[in-house]
């Protein structure tokens, strides 16, 4: 058992959603891919096309933001960019149903947990769930996942940037001695929760996207703590 059960201390988890509980870039990556193979560029190699994707990506995030839409708005751009082809009202749709299909996919929930959510909530810890995205999104996925009730709340920001993890501290009166962030992203889950003074727990995904990597980061004051575990179900050997 914990130390920290064993020594009566309840613990605030914020969780992330996407790739944490509940697969989701993978139906982008397969979406992508039947981009690269529709767009079947003569000159320029998948992995050249991937590329030039995750440069349009980047720029399409700073003033679409995140969701469906935005990416649908990247597979557009990097067509203009790459096709010599016009982009014709025709192939503009067929594009967009490379990224609005991937709404029809059920929420499938990772292996492990629910159990671990229900066996944390026993532990008498306070479970908030804390993703970035399209909020509409977001929050038909929270809906739709059966996890909800896990959850004493659950805040869509967006982006996950220290001032959002201090913003949510101050919002629910959050102790930072006892307030871990749980995620699968360096740059969006771990590293900016430990610069806002949290503990982090990094749980490694096969297939983060490529936009979230970045090197792990370290604690950065007496105290604070950087649990790195396997898999989701693993939390329980901790808390």
């Amino acid at each position: 058992m914990s130390t920290l059960v064993q020594n009566g201390i309840p613990q605030t988890l914020l969780i992330d959603a996407d790739d944490t509980l509940w697969e989701n870039n993978i139906y982008f990556e397969r979406s992508i891919a039947d981009f690269i193979s529709f767009l079947n560029h003569h000159e320029f190699t998948p992995e050249q096309v991937r590329e030039r994707l995750n440069q349009v990506e980047r720029e399409s995030i700073k003033t679409h933001g995140y969701g469906l839409k935005s990416f649908a708005n990247a597979l557009c751009k990097t067509f203009e960019c790459l096709s010599v082809e016009p982009l014709t009202p025709e192939l503009r749709e067929r594009i967009h149903q490379f990224a609005l299909r991937i709404a029809e996919h059920p929420v499938e929930i990772i292996i492990d947990v629910p159990e671990t959510l229900a066996y944390l909530t026993t532990q008498r810890h306070h479970l908030i769930l804390m993703t970035k995205g399209a909020p509409a999104e977001q929050i038909a996925k929270i809906e739709r996942s059966g996890l909800k009730e896990y959850f004493a709340a659950a805040e869509v920001v967006a982006e996950k940037t220290a001032s959002a993890y201090k913003d949510v501290a101050e919002k629910y009166g959050l102790d930072r001695d006892v307030t871990w962030m749980v995620g699968n992203s360096p740059r969006s889950d771990v590293n900016p929760a430990l610069e806002a003074g949290f503990h982090a727990v990094f749980v490694p995904h096969d297939m983060t996207w490529v936009l979230e990597h970045e090197e792990l980061g370290s604690p950065l004051r007496p105290g604070q703590k950087l649990l790195k575990i396997q898999r989701f179900g693993d939390l329980k050997k901790h808390f």
